[in-house]
């Protein structure tokens, strides 16, 4: 019997990746990789390597999730040491969490290593902390993909809960999110960022408040992260990653 490996790969800068997860990838017989992962991680695998390419489409990731799920299983059962390289962290909005059962019910060894996640990674390469001692001492990551689904008492924790509001998926459906978090509360004022191909070359950064930020929409698109809070702010201070282009408030 082999066994899997479900390792983050980082948010997209390939030093990014821990060293774990780097000897994960050399030692790996199969790779399956996800869509967002930096391609350039997979020329530290062997030559023998088998590369799988798993990337998912938004709205798409049901039955291309039950094949993934076979394929970890099928490989592992003939002996080979399998990698499963997602973005980001495994489990954080990365389905690894449904992976890991998967393979617990099958009876699988399989070991998790963590990675770093875009909530944390592309925040600070646009100079947001996203906590501070004299401003934010919570932070919260949301999945944007379904605002809709959020009832008002879940939208009225966000607003008023945490100090940082963290958003992933949420492009599509963002004027939606602005409108729900203004209706529970939150500041027309507060300030936003969105963070497009966060820690890469051409990241690209744009901030304004969370009245205005939907007009500057056609300015960016997936993938990208969305800060929300008044830590924001600070990246007029904390500005260190030259980028493609930016917008300060």
């Amino acid at each position: 019997m082999g066994k899997v490996y479900l390792v983050g790969a980082g948010p997209g800068d390939e030093e990014l990746i821990t060293v774990k997860g780097l000897r994960a990838i050399q030692e790996a017989d199969v790779i399956l990789y996800d869509r967002l992962v930096n391609h350039s991680l997979l020329n530290h695998a062997t030559e023998k390597a088998e590369l799988i390419f798993c990337g998912k489409e938004p709205r798409k990731h049901g039955l291309i999730q039950e094949k993934i799920n076979e394929q970890l299983i099928y490989y592992a059962s003939k002996g080979k040491i399998v990698t499963r390289l997602k973005g980001g962290d495994p489990f954080i909005f990365g389905r690894g969490g449904e992976e890991a059962i998967h393979l617990e019910e099958n009876q699988i060894d399989y070991e998790v290593v963590p990675g770093i996640t875009s909530g944390i990674s592309a925040a600070a390469y646009a100079g947001i902390p996203l906590t501070h001692r004299h401003i934010s001492g919570s932070v919260s990551f949301i999945n944007g993909s379904n605002p809709e689904a959020k009832t008002d008492e879940q939208w009225h924790y966000m607003a008023n809960g945490a100090d940082t509001l963290c958003f992933y998926m949420g492009i599509k459906k963002f004027p939606i999110i602005c409108e729900k978090l203004k209706n529970a509360g939150l500041s027309k004022t507060t300030p936003v960022s969105i963070i497009h191909w966060g820690t890469l070359p051409h990241q690209k950064t744009i901030v304004a408040d969370l009245e205005t930020i939907s007009d500057r929409l056609d300015e960016i698109s997936n993938p990208s992260l969305i800060v929300i809070g008044e830590v924001v702010r600070l990246r007029e201070q904390i500005n260190w990653f030259k980028e493609s282009s930016e917008a300060l408030i």
